[in-house]
């Protein structure tokens, strides 16, 4: 095992890094930040049953501890954005669905949809991840593409039948 995998394997023993790491999802020797979206799902199904206002007080104490876990842990790592630390990515994730109705297709359609837009970063989330270091700076993008990803499903969800 190389001296990286076995950094993110003590990290993961570790409850920030546990966190950072999405519960281990991020792991994933292959695709971790799909991975760590697709390990997001559950609870964001659960999430989604809380009415909005709970949502986005959990969703706002969410983001601030993964500021706190993804600094932390992309410093003892060296790396400050490293692609195993997916905790940024279930938040995104949640953001994404937090207005959306609590039905598997719209799950799905955010899934897809924020997986597109934090895999290619348009315009303005690249120069988000850009503009911001540390934790705050590995948070922010992907709470940017999750909005985006709202602002496109959320419209949607009341033209089509659902």
């Amino acid at each position: 095992m190389d001296e990286m995998r076995a950094a993110l394997w003590r990290a993961v023993r570790q409850w920030d890094g546990f966190l950072a790491l999405g519960f281990g999802s991020g792991l994933a020797p292959k695709a971790p930040g799909t991975f760590g979206t697709l390990a997001a799902i559950p609870l964001g199904v659960l999430l989604s049953l809380a009415p909005l206002t709970i949502h986005l007080l959990l969703l706002a104490a969410a983001f601030l501890l993964g500021v706190l876990v993804c600094d932390r842990v992309g410093k003892r790592l060296g790396v400050s954005d490293h692609g195993a630390m997916v905790w940024d990515e279930f938040v995104g994730y949640w953001v994404a669905i937090a207005m959306l109705p609590a039905q598997w297709p719209w799950f799905l359609a955010a899934f897809v949809v924020f997986r597109f837009f934090d895999i290619l970063k348009p315009w303005p989330i690249r120069p988000v991840e850009k503009a911001f270091g540390g934790g705050f700076g590995v948070m922010l993008d992907d709470v940017v593409a999750g909005l985006l990803t709202l602002l496109i499903l959320w419209p949607l969800s009341h033209w089509l039948p659902g």
